[in-house]
């Protein structure tokens, strides 16, 4: 598989720039300061992702924000300093959220030109801005498209977003996934492109009941849910029924057979692997992760099967998440466990 070069292990710093608890300077001057990049780069991770919603960079109006693009600024300046790279992805844009908390309509944005306009405006002032810093900086499309139902116009969207990033970005690495909050499942799916710095990526948490026990913004998720990892096919299926089937992940996948392992991975990767190949397109896991209410023990144990397929086949990948966010992998419950942790990403 041609490899994405320059961002093979990353780090996802969500919470800080976008889905932040807090709006304010203060929290943005203080959850990620450079001893955090200088740590990061310690680790021996070679880029960041770091997610912006755009009403960081821009009013509700359109007007740009200079103090949100200082932050970006100031991020890629201490990424260069301690010699990592940096995926700008734009995690919410004006009219769409992937969300679950934000009770808007999913669909609006794939039908609405208005819209689409202001998505294209905003990417063509960021590649103004950062698409001479190419060999340091990719840009990500969108975060996470929800419904299935608009994959052919999220497809044509994204072409004419690379188009339009292209005039002011001519070398610059362009990620981006597809539908079903960018499950591996949907990659056969993206629209086909000759652009040879243009990469697929996809999102995994699966088995979803595992990394996500317990998540509260999960649809009929039980608090107090709880899963080790390994565990049989038939508990996760059982424990899956309590969730919504669209958020239940790949757990029903009549491949499946019980036992989990890397080859799990590599089965639910399979398509996504055969496209990328077929196509000769990188492969980007642009987040993956497990929730901090499993035990840092079952999350080693899952992260060393994902990390196995992730190595065979040299896809490029990125944990969510850095600090806090519900999967800190720097916070208490990993700290003991952290240099094996790290090995496995």
């Amino acid at each position: 598989m041609r490899e994405f070069t320059g961002f093979t292990k990353g780090i996802n710093l969500g919470g800080w720039l976008s889905q932040f608890e807090e709006d304010s300077d203060l929290h943005r001057d203080t959850f990620i300061t450079e001893s955090d990049i200088s740590r990061i780069a310690s680790l021996g991770l070679d880029h960041v992702r770091l997610p912006v919603d755009y009403n960081v960079l821009e009013t509700e109006d359109g007007e740009i924000k200079e103090t949100g693009y200082s932050y970006i600024d100031e991020c890629i300046y201490w990424c260069f300093k301690y010699g990592i790279n940096v995926i700008i992805d734009l995690h919410k844009t004006y009219g769409y959220s992937f969300d679950p908390m934000d009770k808007d309509d999913k669909a609006v944005f794939f039908h609405n030109k208005d819209l689409q306009e202001r998505f294209y405006s905003l990417w063509r002032e960021i590649a103004k801005r950062y698409g001479n810093l190419s060999d340091h900086v990719a840009f990500e499309l969108l975060n996470e498209i929800v419904l299935p139902t608009v994959k052919d116009e999220w497809n044509e969207i994204a072409l004419k977003c690379i188009s339009e990033i292209r005039k002011y970005a001519p070398d610059t690495w362009i990620v981006f996934g597809g539908v079903c909050y960018n499950s591996v499942g949907s990659v056969p799916g993206l629209a086909p492109v000759s652009d040879r710095k243009v990469v697929y990526t996809f999102h995994c948490y699966e088995p979803m009941v595992f990394s996500h026990q317990g998540a509260f913004w999960v649809e009929n998720m039980p608090t107090d849910l709880r899963i080790s990892y390994p565990a049989s096919l038939s508990e996760y299926r059982e424990k899956s029924e309590q969730v919504s089937f669209d958020l239940a992940g790949l757990i029903y996948d009549d491949r499946l057979r019980d036992g989990f392992g890397p080859e799990f991975f590599e089965m639910i990767f399979e398509d996504a692997i055969r496209t990328a190949e077929e196509r000769d397109i990188p492969l980007y896991c642009g987040e993956y992760g497990v929730i901090e209410n499993a035990t840092a023990e079952d999350t080693l144990h899952w992260l060393s099967d994902i990390n196995a397929v992730f190595c065979k086949y040299n896809m490029a990948r990125s944990y969510w998440s850095y600090k806090k966010m519900n999967f800190g992998i720097t916070d208490d419950r990993c700290r003991e466990l952290l240099p094996e942790l790290v090995s496995k990403l």
